[in-house]
């Protein structure tokens, strides 16, 4: 008979033992002892492999760490000590001095060229244009011969309206005798008094008839002249509209040139409703407050003229309101249409600290600048700032004139950092060059060391 623990191995243990040494096996549940799995092993030496791999990503981040932090054993007491040095160096920066002196109180705007008489000449008779009397782009002065039209038709009216007016004078002159003798035979009772009032009657009709053709002969002569069309204002001509030969009318859109005064130019501009009681004490005193007008890209003055008037009404939809300033313009630089930068100089102010733009900072305790102390360190000064103009700022508090601030290399500056002042477009001499410091230590440390310091004098040895 076999042993049950051959036939099922997995289902007994070891059980009790009895009193004569043999050992009586019992069954368990195959579900408490399962067999080795290969996954299991293998999940087990891959967490392993992680933490083994996590620990030396750790100890090489530490000992990185304590090298540059300057610990014992890893040459970081040398780096610690040369950023020391280099934290204790001084900067180079340039200066400049704060001084009084006055500033202007400019309002900057964007305007629009415009210009005082834009005349669109058209035809005020229809007829075929004949000739144009103008070169495109040419100067006109007022009066000039523009173009002319066929006259003929019109010289004919005239003609028939004199005529009528001779025809209707002769029986006027012939009326007027007759009266008189009707009134010379009515004080000898010759003839009737009707008769004498009927002719006085018909002297007055031919006096409206010849006045009728006096008008007829005016609207033909008038007529006549619009064949010559002439410049209404001085400017300067644009591109023809129309070609001779053409028919034109009285009608046409597009007229025949268009004449754009060129000098004296406005130059419309809008400034915030805020910004009024500077403008307009000064406009109702009469003082002529100066205007420039600068280029698109605020480098180059184009002109210089003066605030001409104000506009009666302020834009609700933007909240400004529109100025006209004019401007002599003799050398064309302000063109029609074109968009200029206007700097309008409203006041003056007297003796206030002013300094370069550059050397104002801003950061998260507001506008502040680095002053440069007597023994060549800075001092970040907190300063309220005033009106600015150009690259000139007036400073209302916190500054003395006379006083030194730092207008270039204070990216890196902090409070109380050394600096060293230098001249524009020169370097400091106590700058050396970048890599001679660790040059140096190292040929320092080579000739400590021994090892090197026959190969540095072997070429004094050699003949």
């Amino acid at each position: 008979m076999s042993d049950p623990k051959d036939q099922n191995p997995g289902q007994f243990e070891a059980g009790r033992r009895t009193d004569d040494g043999k050992e009586t096996p019992h069954e368990v549940s195959p579900t408490l002892l399962p067999p080795p799995r290969e996954g299991s092993k293998r999940r087990r030496w891959g967490i392993w492999v992680v933490i083994v791999i996590l620990a030396l990503i750790g100890y090489a981040v530490y000992h990185a760490m304590h090298r540059n932090s300057g610990g014992p054993g890893t040459g970081g007491g040398r780096s610690g000590g040369r950023g020391a040095a280099m934290a204790n160096k001084p900067m180079p920066v340039m200066v400049a001095t704060a001084a009084k002196g006055d500033i202007n109180v400019v309002l900057s705007a964007l305007g629009n060229v415009t210009p005082v008489n834009n005349v669109t000449v058209k035809t005020r008779v229809d007829g075929q244009l004949v000739r144009l009397a103008f070169t495109e782009g040419q100067t006109v002065k007022a009066g000039d011969l523009l173009a002319e039209i066929d006259p003929r038709t019109y010289q004919a009216q005239l003609a028939q309206a004199e005529g009528q007016l001779a025809r209707d004078t002769a029986l006027l002159q012939n009326a007027r005798l007759d009266l008189q003798r009707y009134q010379t035979l009515l004080s000898q009772d010759s003839i009737s008094k009707q008769q004498v009032d009927t002719q006085a009657a018909l002297v007055r009709q031919y006096e409206g008839t010849v006045k009728l053709d006096q008008g007829n002969v005016d609207n033909a002569r008038v007529q006549l002249s619009y064949t010559r069309i002439t410049a209404p204002v001085a400017g300067r001509v644009g591109l023809r509209q129309v070609d001779p030969g053409n028919i034109v009318h009285a009608s046409d859109t597009n007229g025949i040139v268009v004449i754009t005064q060129m000098d004296p130019i406005t130059v419309l501009y809008s400034i915030p409703e805020d910004n009024l009681p500077k403008v307009m004490p000064r406009l109702q005193s009469g003082d002529k407050l100066p205007v420039q007008a600068w280029d698109r890209a605020q480098t180059t003055v184009l002109a210089h003229g003066q605030l001409m008037t104000v506009d009666n009404t302020i834009d609700n939809t933007t909240g400004t309101v529109k100025l006209r300033a004019q401007f002599p313009n003799q050398n064309a630089m302000l063109f029609p249409n074109q968009f200029v930068n206007v700097r309008m100089r409203v006041d003056t102010l007297r003796d206030v600290v002013i300094v370069p733009g550059a050397a104002i900072q801003r950061g998260t305790q507001g506008t502040f600048v680095y002053v440069v102390g007597e023994d060549s360190k800075v001092a970040l000064r907190v300063v309220k700032l005033g009106v600015t103009e150009g690259e000139r700022v007036s400073v209302a508090q916190g500054l003395q004139p006379g006083e030194r601030v730092v207008i270039d290399g204070a990216d890196k500056l902090r409070d109380g950092s050394p600096v060293e002042v230098i001249q524009p477009g020169a370097s400091p001499a106590s700058a050396p060059a970048a890599g001679q410091d660790g040059q140096q230590g190292r040929r320092h440390r080579r000739g400590q060391g021994g090892a090197s310091a026959p190969a540095a004098s072997a070429p004094a040895a050699k003949p």
